[in-house]
């Protein structure tokens, strides 16, 4: 009898923790277990199912689990694409195989005796690899992994994540006062330009909090939340009762949205801005306001708002769509959508970048390097 009360507490336990995702089982102090879950299938190219979302413990819709958002469909559609929304499947044809392509081209081995400027050259390159000169920081294509399938909103192949008729932002008012970088700390309390001295490369607080590794570049994070076209385009969604926590992989941040909750009324502006939520039936509805000028979107912090809405609409899939508003920037507000994909591996792992990291000694190096030269001094 008591054996089989054990075995069957164990069952039940092994049973909680496989369906626990990573994230909150150390928050919780449990053990991670050394097989992960495997991810569910995915096939995006079937419409939606007739489908109820699994639920938490609490009751609420179950988004918890670790999602992708890699894909090879672009922010903005292709002008050559028009007013097209949807890919045919020759199109789609093309581009997952010429990623395909590029994988293996790209995977070859490199001469070890080839010189620093080195790139390696491909039947085919996406345009964003080939504007950050071919390997991009140095990397090898194994390195990388920006998506090699194009994304699917209800079974349809897009052409942008964008959702206007022409797939492109609306146009800006006239007039419009749109964000600027913002100086570093120190050179506004000393009154001076920072384009004076060392410009951009006066200090480490002059650089982008990405290359900083403060935030990840490419808007991960959000709001609102982008792949980088890179690589590191993994989140893991944890929920409460009364929070959701979006982990996220590039830069490891935690974006935490308070549930039933109302915005702050000071203006200060934490990273990722003053997120809260509710509930719409089986929709999680995000709204996010303070926004800080750092993670200023298409020109727009100080008045911005974003929406966004999260569904599970497949055990393998999750919906998300945004709309931004600015009424001093846009007549109307507009936005777009796309679906999470489940990460193959189910697990994340330390995205370990940090502010002490290699180039910005050299970054800063080469500024007084260049300083010393203007003034005829040796460095």
């Amino acid at each position: 009898m008591r054996r089989a009360l054990i075995l069957a507490l164990g069952t039940a336990l092994a049973a909680s923790m496989a369906t626990t995702p990573a994230f909150a089982q150390q928050a919780l102090g449990i053990k991670e277990s050394a097989a992960p879950k495997a991810a569910p299938k995915y096939d995006p190219t079937k419409p939606y199912p007739a489908y109820t979302a699994p639920r938490t413990a609490w009751g609420a819709p179950d988004l918890m689990g670790i999602w992708s958002n890699a894909s090879l469909t672009p922010l903005t559609r292709p002008a050559a694409l028009k007013d097209q929304k949807v890919l045919t499947d020759a199109q789609v044809a093309e581009l997952e195989g010429n990623a395909q392509i590029e994988i293996e081209e790209g995977n070859a081995a490199t001469d070890p005796n080839a010189p620093a400027d080195f790139v390696a050259k491909t039947t085919v390159q996406r345009p964003e690899f080939a504007a950050a000169g071919g390997d991009v920081g140095g990397y090898n294509r194994g390195w990388l992994d920006p998506g090699n399938h194009v994304m699917r909103v209800n079974g349809e192949a897009r052409t942008s994540i964008v959702t206007t008729p022409n797939g492109s932002m609306p146009s800006r008012k006239a007039n419009a006062v749109t964000a600027t970088a913002q100086p570093p700390a120190f050179l506004t309390h000393l009154g001076e330009s920072p384009t004076k001295r060392g410009g951009a490369f006066e200090n480490m607080e002059s650089r982008s909090a990405g290359e900083r590794c403060i935030v990840s570049f490419g808007r991960n994070g959000g709001p609102p939340m982008f792949a980088n076209g890179f690589y590191n385009n993994n989140y893991e969604f944890v929920q409460t009762p009364d929070h959701v926590v979006i982990n996220v992989e590039m830069n490891h941040d935690s974006r935490i949205i308070r549930l039933n909750s109302k915005h702050r009324t000071d203006d200060v502006r934490p990273y990722f801005g003053d997120a809260i939520g509710w509930w719409e039936g089986d929709t999680l509805v995000v709204e996010t306001t303070h926004i800080p000028q750092s993670q200023q979107f298409m020109g727009s912090w100080k008045d911005l708002k974003v929406t966004e809405k999260f569904k599970r609409v497949a055990d393998d899939r999750l919906y998300y769509s945004f709309t931004v508003e600015d009424p001093t920037l846009w007549d109307a507000p507009w936005g777009g959508e796309y679906e999470f994909h489940p990460l193959e591996t189910q697990r994340l792992f330390e995205y370990a970048c940090h502010e002490g990291n290699y180039a910005l000694p050299g970054i800063l190096s080469g500024a007084r390097v260049e300083e010393a030269k203007a003034a005829g001094k040796k460095y």
